[in-house]
């Protein structure tokens, strides 16, 4: 009687070791492919330019006697901070990433409800729908859409044929052209978290307040659109996070005044082969993005111990 059935003793010190496991690999993952080259872009940062190869100084340099000593610098982020072009691109970036996270927000929320609410057949269909364009290359989308959007292409095509406009229209290498191209890119990145948060929600609270007396729109309002608030937060990140750095979409579709932060970032890299100037460019980058995830991850946490 004294012993436990076989396959329900536990043993502490295997528990404590696979829990450790279990949280080792993630730590280890994020340590070597994100935290690793994180910090190799910040010493690059704060080296200084030259022609060599590689085109930066080393931060650890010896001198005549022998001795080794630490060199850094913060002229590259003094430069960043009093140039205007790269405060304008950063200000481009954030307004470009925000309308365009907005707009997925205002499309793919619709289109979420209608793929939750549906059943059967047809959400497997309209969830292949939003998936379909995964199955192809990112840079054909993109370039499909510079097609389109030409001077000759089938949209002036259209409205021409249709006596809509008498010439065409100038669509591409505009913001606009680079808005509808981010908006198309990543519009299923807000539609699948919306979807995932919709499809758990329970319709019978929302068809409870209808029948105590709230109109549709007070019970989204006041029960859907609640509930539904961890994907519309996924989403948005999804959305603005890459929309922030984008580069391929305004270098194909947008116009030479069109200075987002990745543009610039390439051009420093690869064209001025300034990799201390690039480096600081994606350090302050990375901060802004990484800043208001981290006050957000702060506030839901002291709402639920407020809650708790």
């Amino acid at each position: 009687m004294g012993y436990l059935v076989s396959g329900q003793h536990r043993n502490p010190a295997v528990m404590s070791w696979g829990r450790r496991l279990f949280y080792a690999l993630p730590l280890l993952w994020l340590t070597l492919f994100l935290l690793m080259p994180a910090l190799f872009v910040l010493k690059i940062s704060l080296a200084e330019s030259v022609i060599a190869q590689p085109p930066y100084t080393p931060l650890l340099q010896e001198a005549a006697d022998g001795s080794t000593s630490l060199q850094l610098t913060l002229l590259n982020y003094r430069f960043l901070f009093g140039d205007p072009l790269y405060l304008l691109s950063y200000l481009t970036s954030l307004k470009v990433a925000f309308v365009c996270t907005m707009l997925s927000l205002l499309l793919g929320y619709p289109i979420a409800y209608a793929i939750a609410r549906s059943r059967g057949r047809l959400q497997l269909l309209l969830l292949m729908l939003v998936i379909l364009p995964f199955w192809s290359s990112f840079l054909i989308r993109v370039y499909a859409w510079k097609m389109l959007l030409q001077g000759n292409g089938l949209i002036n095509g259209v409205l021409l044929s249709l006596g809509v406009i008498d010439a065409p229209l100038n669509m591409l290498y505009t913001d606009g052209a680079v808005y509808v191209g981010i908006i198309y890119a990543y519009l299923p990145f807000m539609v699948l978290p919306l979807y995932a948060a919709l499809a758990r929600l329970d319709y019978t609270t929302v068809e409870a307040a209808m029948d105590l007396g709230c109109r549709p729109w007070q019970a989204f309002y006041r029960i859907t659109l609640p509930l539904s608030l961890p994907g519309i937060i996924a989403g948005t990140l999804l959305v603005f996070i890459p929309a922030m750095g984008e580069f391929v979409i305004p270098e194909l579709l947008g116009g030479p005044d069109s200075i987002m932060i990745g543009r610039v970032l390439w051009n420093e890299f690869f064209t001025n082969r300034d990799w201390p100037i690039a480096s600081s460019v994606a350090m302050v980058m990375l901060v802004i993005l990484v800043l208001p995830i981290a006050l957000l991850q702060n506030a839901n946490r002291d709402r639920g111990a407020a809650r708790g």
